[in-house]
């Protein structure tokens, strides 16, 4: 009998000291990690870099670039009355100057990059505040979709929701504390401030001018191709704006919305007319009936810039083909600050403002220096519409030499190997090669002033020779900012196919 009782006590699979030690061990285990987890979730609240919480007292943040992770933390407890909504075309407005303009003290939350169910986060999320007074909303139109899957992983949306449980990844989130050490840094130099001035500015840390502008172009041509393969319908967009606009204007009625369609250059215009024809159709389409959805809310004021020719022709104040400076920032804000009736959409002029846009589209030409001229080619008295263009040389114009050769009655030959092209008439024959002034003219060797070249995906030759040398009247006047091309023969026998 005692040696079964010291059998029993001696198997370790019934003694009750190693069990209860391992409960106890992942006890103390799991208490430690929580005790850790709380402690971290309390310093990154104490602490916090992004000023999500509170504005900390006892040291200086530094503001990060980051603005979708900043905004929320300016919104909740930053002092304000205005804010600004948009994507990086609204970036380099001084809230300063708009509070001269609107009155109150503004905040700027935009992003760069930003798609409408972004804006309505961030929107919702200052509205809730109770503190705006007055929304300043730039309205791209490329904006009114939604954020693609990977950027949409990518966005802090614990930040937003308002829920206390999902900001754990706020709190262990090491780039929290990295921001952190940023700021003790600043601080210890003396260089901390908070900015919010020229926070997000980017006015100048980019050079802006004409070249650049003409560069954009050339390359555009090519991508709206395929761009305009993946267009939202009008009924999608019309969607996004039902879901993530018109609520926040009927919930919030005592709040002065300003929307306002952005100034891009009109070489956006043109490379979207001529080589995205369905974004910018829809786009038409859409600025009327936001209008007439904006119509129904009393709260609610909607300002164009987009058919200004003083600013979007003047392609030095642009960095690219959408982009501008600072400077057409502080006009529009004077502009809505007046309630400009230039500016203004109304029932009355929302039509002549859609018409002014479209024929600025399909009539601005640009040289390789990034001058903009107006431009109108007739065939036989019919209007020739123009698609991808360029001025070259001596202000020719140059055209595909497909629509040249369609509009003229000309068979077309390409040889990709040489760059060559042909275009045959039924008497000439007209040879040219891209990037050569050298041409041939049934089988005569000639100088011309403007090289072919290729721009997106089509070879460009110079209109008015090619049309001579096919045996075409062609005359021509290049006077300010218009080049205007008539081109007839005598027998009428040109055939216009390439009609708008």
């Amino acid at each position: 009998m005692l040696a079964s009782r010291l059998q029993n006590n001696n198997n370790p699979r019934k003694s009750p000291g190693n069990h209860t030690k391992s409960k106890r061990f992942i006890g103390y285990f799991l208490l430690f990690f929580s005790l850790l987890a709380l402690l971290t979730a309390l310093i990154t609240a104490f602490i916090d870099p992004l000023q999500f919480y509170h504005r900390p007292s006892w040291y200086t943040p530094l503001l990060s670039e980051e603005e979708r992770y900043q905004n929320p933390g300016l919104a909740k407890n930053y002092d304000y009355d205005n804010i600004i909504i948009g994507t990086s075309m609204t970036e380099n407005f001084l809230p300063s100057q708009v509070d001269a303009s609107l009155g109150g003290t503004t905040l700027k939350l935009s992003m760069e990059g930003s798609t409408v169910d972004e804006h309505y986060k961030i929107a919702k999320l200052a509205l809730e505040t109770g503190k705006v007074k007055q929304v300043l909303w730039g309205l791209d139109y490329f904006s009114l979709k939604l954020a693609t899957a990977e950027d949409e992983e990518d966005f802090p949306d614990y930040l937003y929701d308002g829920k206390l449980w999902t900001d754990y990844k706020y709190w262990f989130n090491s780039s929290v504390y990295k921001q952190f050490i940023s700021s003790i840094k600043n601080n210890l130099s003396g260089e901390a401030k908070q900015d919010l001035e020229y926070l997000y500015n980017w006015d100048n840390k980019v050079v802006f001018g004409k070249q650049y502008v003409a560069e954009s172009y050339l390359m555009a041509c090519d991508k709206e191709l395929d761009y305009g393969t993946n267009e939202e319908s009008i009924e999608q967009v019309k969607g996004y704006f039902n879901t993530y606009i018109r609520p926040l204007l009927k919930e919030y009625p005592d709040v002065q919305f300003y929307f306002y369609y952005p100034p891009y250059s009109v070489m956006r215009q043109v490379a979207w007319f001529a080589s995205n024809p369905v974004r910018f159709n829809n786009q038409l389409v859409m600025r009327q009936w936001i209008f007439e959805q904006f119509e129904q809310f009393p709260n609610v004021k909607l300002y164009d810039f987009q058919a200004e020719a003083d600013w979007t022709f003047n392609l030095d104040l642009y960095k690219d083909l959408s982009h501008h400076n600072g400077e057409v920032n502080t006009w529009i804000a004077e502009a809505i600050g007046q309630d400009s009736s230039k500016y203004r959409v109304t029932s009355s002029n929302i039509k002549a403002l859609n018409s002014s846009l479209e024929s600025q589209a399909e009539s601005a030409v640009m040289d390789n220096n990034g001058k903009v001229y107006r431009s109108s080619v007739q065939v036989n008295g019919l209007p020739l519409a123009l698609n991808i263009r360029l001025v070259q040389g001596n202000k020719e114009l140059c055209l595909p030499a497909k629509d040249i050769g369609t509009a003229l009655g000309a068979s077309i030959t390409w040889d990709a190997a040489t760059k060559t092209v042909s275009l045959t008439s039924a008497e000439n024959t007209v040879t040219m090669t891209v990037g050569s002034v050298k041409a041939l003219v049934n089988g005569k060797a000639l100088t011309i002033d403007a090289a072919p070249l290729l721009a997106g995906g089509k070879v460009l030759v110079p209109l008015a020779f090619v049309a001579e040398q096919l045996g075409w009247n062609v005359s021509s006047e290049k006077e300010g900012e218009w080049l205007r091309y008539n081109l007839s023969t005598s027998d009428n026998a040109g055939t216009l196919k390439n009609q708008p």
